[in-house]
């Protein structure tokens, strides 16, 4: 009979180094709850629709990587590619933007693209994100990334570099766009560049291919031709990112994914990762609210990949979690030590003490391997001779040396032990 095998380009983590990824998704969700950022739980599918109209039908994402399939009712929904049309559709629906603004939101779990899987670039990938919905404020900009920014210290992460552009508004778009189109029909494109020239010219501006650059390398930025108003927000972006003391160079040809993206826009990258380099991003996105129904709000968000900073971190070097499973290890010789050690685990469980114990009826030597493994520090050995004398043995996993502890004082010992 064959086996089974998880499906191809989806990570999974199992002990030990799941604890490594527990550890990266915490700290990069606590970053966010100490600003504020409330925890909002979102669906894993929704009507395609929404991700048509919202993340742009000319992006790769829309055109290219969704899961999309028609349910028993005939409805066509699609696994969640991202994670900001969600949380707007969401305001929107629960009225969460008729209270204090901004509405400031934070969300992980995982999302779906069908793409060649490589490293780091996964078909089911996990991220951590944040969104602030309904003031246009630059300080609101700079505090968004100063969350993703500590999400990444916390975690250890040295090595990455903020890159910042900014990619205008409606007010200054429009005349660029075709001030880049201009440039683009000029060169000697291939026609399936061409034609994207001609629906979204800002992606040719990303290209990677060699000659592609080249032929760009005089092409018209966008933060060359910003209104003033779009202007006068960017560098207030960049003051108060000065103030926050979070460093970050310029990319005036960066271009993101995702097509709501307006005004601040920024990309984490770290290059211990190869080709694929981005472990977070994100920016404002002025008009997706009108555009999904709701009011004409503006909202600045951000996506970090779980999985990537973790990749980023073995990158380093930096052990971010420590893989055992438990503090204290019980292991009963009888049955009646048995009874006693399950009943002192619960004791010791209620006063915040991770613990397990040798189950199956293992001896002695079988058990303390299984302690070993556990990656406990103690080790309670009892059996019916310490029962008759009310003491129990207490093992300290790491120098090997074992004391004796009357039975009724363990609790508060082991304890003490633990937290000391």
């Amino acid at each position: 009979m064959s086996t089974f095998a998880a499906p191809k380009g989806i990570p999974e983590y199992y002990p030990p180094d799941s604890a490594a990824f527990v550890a990266v998704r915490s700290a990069l969700i606590t970053a966010a709850d100490r600003a504020g950022y409330a925890s909002i739980e979102l669906p894993i599918f929704e009507d395609t629709a929404l991700y048509a109209r919202g993340v742009g039908a000319s992006t790769d994402v829309v055109s290219k990587e969704m899961y999309t399939f028609a349910d028993r009712g005939g409805r066509s929904v699609t696994l969640r590619p991202e994670g900001t049309a969600g949380v707007v559709r969401a305001v929107i629906e629960h009225g969460l933007d008729r209270g204090t603004l901004p509405v400031k939101l934070s969300y992980s779990g995982p999302f779906f693209r069908y793409e060649r899987p490589q490293a780091g670039r996964y078909r089911q990938l996990q991220q951590v994100g944040v969104e602030a919905i309904g003031v246009d404020d630059p300080a609101l900009d700079a505090e968004v990334i100063a969350v993703a920014d500590a999400g990444f210290r916390a975690v250890g992460l040295t090595g990455f570099r903020l890159e910042l552009t900014s990619l205008g508004d409606d007010t200054c778009r429009p005349a660029y766009r075709e001030l880049l189109q201009a440039f683009l029909r000029a060169l000697p494109l291939d026609d399936e560049t061409r034609a994207r020239a001609e629906l979204n010219p800002l992606r040719v501006l990303d290209d990677k291919r060699p000659e592609v650059r080249a032929l760009m390398a005089d092409a018209p930025l966008m933060v060359d031709h910003l209104s003033d108003a779009c202007r006068e927000h960017y560098e207030q972006v960049k003051l108060h990112l000065d103030d926050l003391g979070v460093p970050y160079v310029e990319n005036p040809r960066m271009v993101r994914g995702l097509d709501y993206y307006t005004k601040t826009t920024f990309e984490f990258v770290h290059d211990g990762l190869g080709a694929q380099s981005g472990i977070g991003g994100g920016g404002r996105y002025d008009g997706l609210m009108a555009e999904l129904g709701g009011q004409p709000l503006s909202g600045v968000g951000f996506g970090i990949g779980v999985d990537r900073t973790l990749l980023a971190s073995r990158a380093e070097g930096l052990t971010v979690a420590d893989p055992a499973r438990c503090d204290v290890f019980c292991v009963p010789l009888g049955e009646k030590a048995k009874r006693r050690l399950v009943a002192l685990a619960g004791e010791l469980r209620a006063a915040g003490v991770r613990v397990d114990l040798a189950y199956g009826g293992r001896g002695l030597k079988g058990a303390m391997k299984a302690a070993d493994r556990s990656g406990a520090r103690f080790a309670l050995v009892l059996g019916e001779r310490d029962l008759d004398a009310g003491t129990i043995g207490v093992k300290n996993l790491g120098d090997g040396t074992q004391v004796d502890v009357a039975l009724e004082q363990v609790s508060q010992r082991v304890t003490e032990l633990v937290r000391g």
